[in-house]
């Protein structure tokens, strides 16, 4: 598959051929759905709980005698009826990770990617620089290459370019920047266009195939 390669002024300067293995895979639906919910489900933290009755504070005495009040038989007032008592069948710490095998995962962002692709959603840059940082020149070069849709940015590593983008682009709400390396799932469906330099493009080539 051919696309056009622009500038950072949205100006075409050259096509590139875009990997068929990761561009043209078969959109596995289920797949991506599989791993969508897998990492929805590894970043809950399950730290959620509640106190039973053996856990809340007080309710050593029994509340009165067995028989002869005329009311009810209660053994504590910590026990789930009452109030301030122990709370039964709530939330209590667990787990919620889910395990899918890495070539799983890979075949899922493949398809992810090959969705972009087929709805033209692929935007590829020569370089992804700025002259300095500003929020304003980085919404304008979007502007330039997407339009108003969101954009989800890649970048090849760290370097002195990716500060000064990554500065540029946290103020703005309908853009992410994010390092090849830990494109995922949900931030590829969450977003409408991918915007990625010929880096990027290389290290996924490297992860991806």
């Amino acid at each position: 598959m051919k696309v056009d390669v622009f500038n950072m002024k949205g100006e075409k300067v050259k096509t590139v051929e875009l990997p068929s293995e990761i561009f043209e895979a078969p959109v596995n639906i289920d797949l991506m759905h599989q791993a969508f919910v897998r990492q929805m489900a590894n970043a809950r933290l399950g730290t959620h709980k509640t106190k039973t009755r053996g856990e809340v504070a007080g309710g050593g005495k029994k509340p009165w005698r067995q028989k002869g009040t005329g009311r009810a038989r209660q053994g504590s007032t910590r026990a789930a009826q009452w109030v301030g008592g122990g709370k039964i069948f709530t939330p209590r710490p667990r787990k919620y990770t889910q395990d899918m095998p890495r070539k799983m995962r890979q075949a899922a962002l493949r398809s992810a990617l090959s969705a972009k692709a087929a709805e033209k959603s692929v935007v590829v840059v020569d370089e992804l620089t700025l002259e300095e940082p500003k929020t304003r020149l980085m919404a304008q070069a979007l502007k330039a290459l997407v339009g108003d849709a969101s954009a989800l940015v890649l970048a090849a590593e760290k370097d002195a370019a990716y500060e000064v983008v990554a500065r540029s682009t946290n103020n703005l709400p309908d853009a992410k920047l994010l390092l090849a390396n830990y494109l995922n799932i949900r931030d590829l469906l969450d977003y409408d266009k991918l915007v990625m330099p010929l880096k990027a493009l290389d290290v996924l080539k490297s992860n991806l195939v």
